[in-house]
């Protein structure tokens, strides 16, 4: 399955050795119809690409909310691929801008990084988009817009020169009338919302409601219920901070709303376990309605226990029977309807468990890798290291395990007579993984068989042209 993936377009071109922290990659998110690709990273930017054709114009497949078409990429994209994608489609950047700035808390001397944790597409109402981006602080919802200005100008001419050259009618007029200029289109980035002072801790996710109202932002202790036209005022929905602090077992570590249904969501914690609360049984959602959490298998127990059965990240998939839940060594698939154990376990990094000790001292055991449902939730992706991310079908029947470079290998010739082992599609136990290469952001296209993946300050697009069906 991992031959039918092929590397439509990178997006990025700065070489490592001008590679600043800043230019990282923290966040990858494509639009409710795949037509615009976001990306944050850890100097606060945002960049926006638009799916065009191979010659700059719109991709028939996009539709754009209003008559204006935005046809705005003459411009040449910062990464253009060194042959014409598989599918004659590619991204080109629409527009940039910075979302947030690096401050300084003087109350408690802490200093808030500009880097992007996470951001959220809006349903557009009208031909501009809504954006909504959040650092460990601030969560802002931008509108981006296309405009058109209108631009005219005013010439100035003296006497004589009216009296020789303008008609007769117009001999008197000091001033003539602009002539008629064509349209100038302009992309502007403005702030519609900040919601400040609304998490005493760290944000780590923010989601989006089904009623394209209300969304919820959760902190290590806290989950918040904002409306999208109000920004000073949110209600607290989950607060798990204990009375006192040295009793503290657990911290919440990501949050995401029922695709369907407005008064349902779910988030995970420390400890490996998922909850689901019903905002209509009460105000604050302590009690939850399900609890999704496997017992852990005692053979399997160890020093580092605790840290690496903390949830990094959790979905719904698109029709909110399934959740997916990714923790540093495995991925996790959970029936809605079935609470005692996950119908399929994956385990990713079971080659790294003999290595935890050193996998601890340097940090990396602390990496939070994401995880994906596709459109159609037949497939599951999640990232590694190495700069591999696999590709999983629902019912286990295929795995794909694909490297992120920039220039995929080619296959060696066939040799039947000399009777060669063929090439590995997955990285051998034996061989030491680069820890520094990692894929810890993905995103699935919502409808097509495509998919965006961040490296560094890298994004690598995949398409498969022809997708296996699961049986």
């Amino acid at each position: 399955m991992a031959e039918n993936w092929a590397l439509l377009q990178t997006l990025g071109d700065k070489p490592v050795s001008e590679l600043v922290d800043g230019d990282v990659v923290s966040a990858v998110e494509f639009d409710e119809k795949g037509n615009y690709l976001a990306t944050g990273d850890r100097g606060g930017r945002i960049r926006i690409y638009e799916k065009t054709d191979g010659a700059g114009a719109m991709s028939p497949t996009a539709s754009p909310s209003s008559s204006i078409v935005r046809r705005t990429l003459s411009q040449v994209s910062s990464a253009p691929p060194a042959s014409p994608p598989p599918t004659g489609l590619e991204y080109r950047l629409w527009h940039d801008f910075q979302s947030h700035e690096a401050e300084f808390d003087y109350l408690k001397s802490l200093e808030i990084e500009e880097k992007i944790n996470c951001l959220r597409w809006c349903k557009p109402l009208t031909s501009a988009f809504l954006l909504l981006t959040t650092n460990d602080k601030t969560i802002k919802l931008w509108r981006v817009q296309d405009r058109r200005k209108p631009q005219a100008v005013v010439k100035y001419q003296d006497k004589k020169q009216i009296s020789s050259s303008a008609p007769p009618s117009k001999r008197n007029y000091p001033l003539l009338l602009p002539p008629k200029m064509p349209y100038e289109r302009g992309i502007h980035a403005t702030p519609r919302r900040v919601f400040a002072n609304g998490h005493a801790y760290h944000i780590n996710s923010i989601s989006l409601n089904s009623d394209n109202e209300t969304f919820i932002s959760a902190d290590d202790l806290r989950i918040n219920l904002w409306n999208l036209a109000i920004s000073d005022t949110s209600f607290n929905i989950v607060d798990i901070k204990p009375a006192n602090m040295e009793e503290l077992t657990e911290v919440i570590t990501a949050a995401t709303c029922h695709p369907q249904h407005s008064n349902i969501f779910l988030w995970s914690n420390s400890r490996g376990s998922i909850r689901m609360a019903d905002t209509r049984s009460q105000a604050l959602c302590d009690m939850h309605a399900k609890l999704f959490e496997e017992e852990e298998d005692p053979s399997r127990r160890s020093f580092f226990s605790e840290i690496i059965s903390s949830i990094n990240d959790v979905k719904f998939s698109k029709d909110g029977r399934h959740i997916l839940s990714r923790d540093y060594m495995s991925l996790k698939l959970w029936d809605v309807n079935m609470e005692s154990k996950p119908i399929r376990t994956i385990y990713v990094h079971e080659q790294l468990r003999s290595k935890l000790c050193d996998l601890y001292e340097n940090d990396a055991i602390f990496d939070k890798f994401q995880c994906a449902f596709s459109g159609d939730a037949r497939w599951l992706m999640t990232g590694s290291y190495h700069n591999f991310f696999h590709i999983y079908d629902r019912i286990g029947r295929g795995d794909a395990c694909i490297e992120c470079v920039k220039t995929p290998k080619k296959k060696p010739p066939s040799r039947s007579r000399l009777n060669l082992p063929r090439a590995k599609t997955k990285p051998d136990e034996g061989v030491e993984m680069d820890l520094d290469k990692k894929v810890l952001h993905c995103s699935w296209h919502p409808s097509d068989p495509t998919l965006a993946v961040g490296v560094l300050n890298n994004v690598f697009i995949y398409h498969n042209p022809n997708p296996q069906p699961v049986r």
